[in-house]
């Protein structure tokens, strides 16, 4: 198993930016396809953006697209989520999760997660 950390969560205000942070240990993160999933209060957890194992390949969902960007360096294990002209309905907390192999965009696809970092964007 491969055991994630979130971090660089926070509040900003509407228009700002964060950079969230996923590192990996346990296992070589170039082994696995990654993703971000979020989930508002009230709400269930969603699919923000995903990569492939060496990111050649990006998925979004369509709220993002264009704002947030996934990335990742597998020589650092980490796994990173640029997000800018944040809105107040980003607020969430943001997890990151693990796959082996193939990407997907389905939670139910992904077995190893984050404990989440809180993003929370204010008008």
């Amino acid at each position: 198993q491969v055991q994630l950390v979130e971090s660089g969560g926070g509040l900003v205000q509407a228009g700002g930016s964060l950079r969230l942070s996923c590192a990996a240990s346990g296992r070589p993160l170039s082994n696995y396809a990654m993703g971000w999933f979020r989930q508002a209060p009230g709400k269930e957890r969603e699919f923000v953006a995903a990569i492939t194992w060496d990111g050649g390949s990006t998925y979004y969902e369509d709220s993002v697209k264009g704002r947030f960007t996934i990335s990742r360096d597998n020589a650092k294990n980490t796994m990173y989520l640029q997000m800018n002209s944040l809105k107040p309905e980003d607020t969430a907390v943001y997890y990151c999760a693990a796959r082996k192999l193939k990407i997907a965009t389905m939670e139910k696809s992904f077995n190893n997660w984050g404990q989440g970092t809180q993003v929370t964007v204010s008008s």
